[in-house]
């Protein structure tokens, strides 16, 4: 039975995790879950682009799905992306989530094709039509080359199922923008870990976070005292934190997120070709920030 999703809170945007023979690895998967679950995450999303999607089967897609919503057991929602190249795909993709007991979809606008402004409010709009599951659209125009502009929301408005953003524009007066224009109409969740706590200063509801898959308590933390008005605690933190936040936005984010979350023993390094492991230089640089990130890791108050 669906849950109801609230679009506020922190939703770890969750590694996949693979063994050494390129299987999914479910039981580090659930590890990584209630970890997440026990620092107090509102939520997770599968098969994002840090869970590496363009390289997993629909199959483990609805794997992973299942197994998520065995763990949380109706304690916080579960959402599945989408991330398909044509509008028929899509669909499918989201009546398949919907049917195998998905809480909400996280839906990116079409794939490889760069889409004009007609054709993603098209293409938003059939998936829309087709799934009465919450939808949070991805805003990304950086890494997806589509910016959906404060127009096109406002022909998406008139879809009651579509009611949340995740702001990855990377331009904060984007957020003024869309709270200028629609009010609470939409919630609106940061998506860059880098811009988290103003995304969370200037009105954003909530944080889809990378970082968490590895840090979780002290993305809670930054989350909760941003809210509390606790803004010299939050920053505090925010600032230990982020030279790990800025592995959040490389191409290698998925290697660099599952390394620090295997120095939390929360995840593994297997990746998925056509990604590999870091080797070299650039393995020992990304080593030394999670090395120097772990030796000054803050002492967090039992409030926080």
């Amino acid at each position: 039975m669906n849950i109801s999703v609230q679009w506020e809170g922190v939703y770890p945007a969750l590694l996949t995790p693979f063994t050494a023979g390129d299987q999914l690895d479910l039981p580090l998967f659930e590890k990584n879950l209630h970890a997440q679950l026990d620092a107090g995450i509102h939520g997770f999303i599968i098969g994002g682009s840090l869970g590496e999607a363009s390289t997993l089967l629909n199959e483990e897609k609805i794997a992973l799905l299942e197994s998520a919503l065995g763990i949380c057991q109706g304690q916080v929602p579960v959402l599945v992306n989408i991330a398909e190249q044509g509008t028929k795909q899509a669909i499918a993709r989201a009546r398949e989530a919907e049917a195998n007991g998905a809480d909400g979809l996280m839906l990116l606008p079409p794939m490889r094709y760069p889409a004009d402004a007609r054709e993603t409010v098209a293409f938003f709009t059939s998936v829309a039509q087709e799934t009465s599951l919450p939808i949070m659209i991805y805003n990304n125009p950086v890494d997806y080359k589509i910016m959906t502009t404060v127009a096109m929301f406002e022909e998406l408005a008139k879809f009651p199922n579509i009611q949340a953003v995740k702001e990855s524009t990377r331009d904060l007066t984007n957020i003024t923008r869309m709270r200028n224009a629609f009010g609470n109409r939409f919630n609106l969740m940061g998506g860059v870990d880098t811009l988290a706590l103003e995304a969370l200063l200037l009105g954003c509801d909530g944080w889809v976070g990378g970082l968490v898959d590895a840090f979780p308590q002290e993305t809670i933390a930054i989350y909760d005292l941003a809210k509390a008005g606790q803004i010299a605690e939050a920053l505090e933190i925010y600032r230990w934190f982020m030279p790990l936040l800025e592995l959040d936005i490389h191409p290698k984010l998925v290697q660099y997120i599952k390394m620090a979350a295997t120095a939390t023993g929360i995840g593994s390094e297997h990746v998925r070709a056509p990604r590999l492991p870091l080797i070299g230089a650039e393995r020992e640089q990304v080593q030394q920030v999670i090395k120097m990130a772990l030796a000054n890791r803050p002492v967090l108050s039992p409030t926080q």
